[in-house]
């Protein structure tokens, strides 16, 4: 709602809240049954529901595709839209940039390096890729730190200037990986470097599923986070310890970025489009920003991969190449709309 001068007006969270969530919840909701519906085979909504409820059906075949492919598929698209997204709202918080998030500041690139690096070693899934990758982005993220001088509260440019050349870093050497690469691994890399969920499965569910802690953490640090963004000076004041908050902020949105990359791949704009487009109309409040990025981003990355899974006649596309279509116009779009 807009006053006459036509700037947003200031409405209490506790009104505004659960408002934005009902309907992004709605949204989410169709956005995940329209998924599961549409695909090479048909499904229809009623039929859904009747496998939900547990009532008898004689179409087999539905029920397979319907909880062995699309079912992990769009519960993973989920996860990755709204992990990115959230941790996308963590960086540009923290470093006051619209600009930031786990891909510029090189935390997925790290991350990719170290599960590509799994990849090519020949180890498993769990606990081996996503071990590597874990640590390819914490490793990431200690270099940063270092080269920022280990004060990210007050030294946000270093901060994501060194996020910049380590993300140009981690992809040199994905490059060198690549190259050493053979056969079968190459083309399973490249596909997965450019944001692929065609391989999920349901047994990876669960271990994604550990980035839900890490969403309470960072909703639970909204208020805190609300605070630092007054200024060091003013939070510390209001007895909150901004270099403590900051660093579990990043260690939380770190690792959770990486349980995904680590199987979705490097799927990009969603940490940058979603976190700005709720900032731009619904404002800097993080205790609403949080709850808004996770339902959204989660929506918009299971349209984007319904898209990349019936836009080829034959076949499908990676998600990051509809991500990329979509998102870099919009983005455009909107910040030409915010300059008016």
């Amino acid at each position: 709602m807009r006053n006459k001068t036509g700037n947003l007006q200031i409405i209490p969270i506790t009104r505004k809240l659960p408002v934005i969530c009902s309907i992004l919840t709605v949204v989410f909701i169709l956005s995940i049954l329209t998924a599961l519906a549409n695909g090479p085979s048909s499904i229809s909504i009623g039929e859904i529901f009747a496998f939900i409820s547990g009532g008898d059906s004689t179409d087999s075949t539905a029920q397979t595709i319907l909880w062995k492919i699309r079912f992990p598929r769009v519960m993973l698209a989920a996860l990755v839209g709204a992990t990115l997204s959230l941790g996308g709202m963590v960086f540009q918080a923290l470093l006051r940039n619209p600009l930031a998030e786990p891909y510029i500041l090189g935390i997925s690139g790290g991350s990719a390096v170290g599960a590509i690096s799994g990849i090519l070693l020949g180890l498993s899934f769990f606990p081996g890729v996503t071990f590597f990758s874990f640590l390819g982005s914490m490793l990431t993220l200690g270099a940063v730190l270092v080269l920022a001088g280990g004060r990210s509260s007050t030294r946000k440019d270093s901060l994501l200037l060194g996020g910049v050349m380590m993300n140009a870093f981690c992809g040199a050497f994905i490059m060198f990986l690549i190259s050493v690469s053979q056969g079968s691994k190459m083309q399973q890399i490249i596909y997965w470097l450019m944001g692929d969920l065609s391989m999920s499965n349901s047994g990876n569910l669960p271990l994604l599923l550990l980035c839900l802690p890490c969403f309470v953490v960072i909703l639970l640090l909204a208020r805190p986070l609300n605070v630092i963004l007054t200024g060091k000076d003013a939070a510390i004041a209001m007895g909150v310890n901004v270099r403590l908050i900051s660093t579990i902020l990043l260690v939380t949105t770190s690792m959770m970025v990486s349980l995904v990359v680590c199987q979705s791949g490097l799927i990009g704009f969603v940490g940058l489009l979603i976190p700005h487009l709720f900032r731009m109309f619904l404002g800097a409040d993080h205790r609403l920003l949080g709850p808004s990025c996770i339902l959204g981003g989660g929506s918009f990355l299971v349209l984007c991969d319904l898209l990349a899974r019936t836009l080829p006649e034959h076949g499908e596309m990676p998600v990051g190449i509809i991500t990329a279509l979509i998102g870099a116009p919009l983005f455009i779009f909107l910040l030409w709309r915010s300059r008016r």
